[in-house]
């Protein structure tokens, strides 16, 4: 028997899988101008006037005849790459990660590539990484949480920078309003002897948050004693540092109802060892951490913390540089230099009532506990 033969249908549909439709052909077909298919496939903001069934007819047209805007063409036309810069610290769970996630949405959204490299605070790499952007053209540079000093000829936005950089536009969280409800909170539940974990020293946020801890308790009337503050140094997101140093503070016999620490990746490590110390949480010692990093909520108890709006800031970043971008020189620099985000204290299970029971020097513990060797990691199961 011979093969059937194909319906027209089927024939369209093998010549539609074959044949790549260049723009005019779309256009005649769709009976819409080049214009306006060539705003909605190439991702234009302006595309967004233009009627949503629209849209998705051209879309759709474009899936089904197979047809794709040319990249290098488009380049050439717009003398943009379409690719973006971003510059982080480090990339792991926590801070860093959270905001390069809504980095990561906002410019898919819109449509563009990005880089991403990380330098470790390498001073010598913040440079490099710098010029290696500018080499592969990228027609803007997001910087998250690094130490910058750069003047570049494309359009910046930083993220807890705190530089002087003119020019360049500084996403920042207000810290003093993050800090005052922390500690009101802790000082509401009758807590007065503190704890503090400073984050280290390269790091931008952290003198700016402890500056505001000083200004706060001030205003609060709430004393700070030199010797229940103390510091993770390492350059590591590691909760070993949290647990290292607060072996340390609990080693010396100070006496502290709460402890406030710079970070959740720190406090976690804080709490592992109050636990080894036989203390409670948050029954002999509340904790608060600080970021409210997805793991966070999941912790046993929750743990308490001030909230950054990571994700949200990292959004607010590429939709700030892609405005940058494609704004005339005078509009760029009539914008802001400076966006302040407001943080909450989300309060979950590691922060209580004062116990009445006295602070964990007089819990029965040798204040000569043996430290532990340092290690690169710390197993928290």
């Amino acid at each position: 028997m011979p093969p059937k033969k194909a319906g027209s249908k089927d024939r369209r549909s093998a010549l539609r899988a074959e044949t790549s439709f260049n723009l005019k052909q779309l256009s005649d077909h769709l009976k819409l101008a080049p214009a306006t298919i060539s705003l909605v496939l190439n991702g234009s903001p302006v595309a967004k006037t233009i009627a949503s069934d629209t849209q998705k007819l051209i879309r759709d047209a474009a899936r089904e005849f197979n047809y794709r805007p040319n990249f290098f063409a488009r380049c050439l036309r717009t003398k943009r790459s379409f690719t973006i810069g971003v510059m982080v610290s480090e990339v792991s769970e926590g801070y860093n990660a959270t905001v390069l996630s809504g980095i990561e949405d906002q410019l898919m959204q819109e449509g563009y590539f990005y880089f991403v490299a990380s330098h470790g605070f390498k001073l010598d790499l913040i440079d490099e990484y710098a010029q290696l952007f500018l080499h592969r053209s990228v027609d803007g540079l997001i910087v998250v949480n690094t130490p910058w000093h750069l003047d570049l000829p494309v359009p910046i936005v930083t993220v807890s920078c705190h530089h002087t950089v003119p020019g360049i536009t500084s996403i920042v969280l207000d810290h003093h309003h993050a800090v005052e409800s922390a500690l009101q909170h802790l000082i509401q539940l009758g807590h007065r002897q503190i704890a503090f974990i400073k984050g280290q020293a390269f790091v931008p946020d952290t003198e700016i948050r402890w500056q505001a801890i000083l200004c706060v308790a001030a205003q609060l009337g709430l004393p700070i004693c030199p010797k229940l503050v103390t510091q993770i140094e390492d350059n590591s997101p590691s909760p070993f540092l949290g647990y290292e140093v607060t072996r340390k503070l609990l080693a010396s016999g100070e006496k502290f109802t709460a402890l406030f620490a710079f970070n959740d990746i720190c406090a976690m490590g804080a709490i592992r060892a109050l636990h080894e110390f036989g203390l409670r949480v948050p029954e002999d010692v509340s904790v608060v951490g600080f970021d409210d990093i997805e793991s966070a909520a999941y912790q046993s108890p929750g743990l308490t913390t001030v909230q950054q709006p990571l994700r949200r800031m990292g959004r607010l970043a590429a939709e700030t540089v892609l405005q940058r971008i494609l704004a005339s020189p005078e509009d760029a620099a009539a914008r802001a230099a400076k966006i302040t985000i407001e943080a909450a204290l989300i309060v979950r299970g590691t922060t209580s009532a004062r116990s009445p029971r006295p602070g964990p020097a007089d819990k029965g513990i040798a204040p000569q506990l043996p430290l532990p060797h340092p290690v690169p990691t710390l197993n928290l199961d």
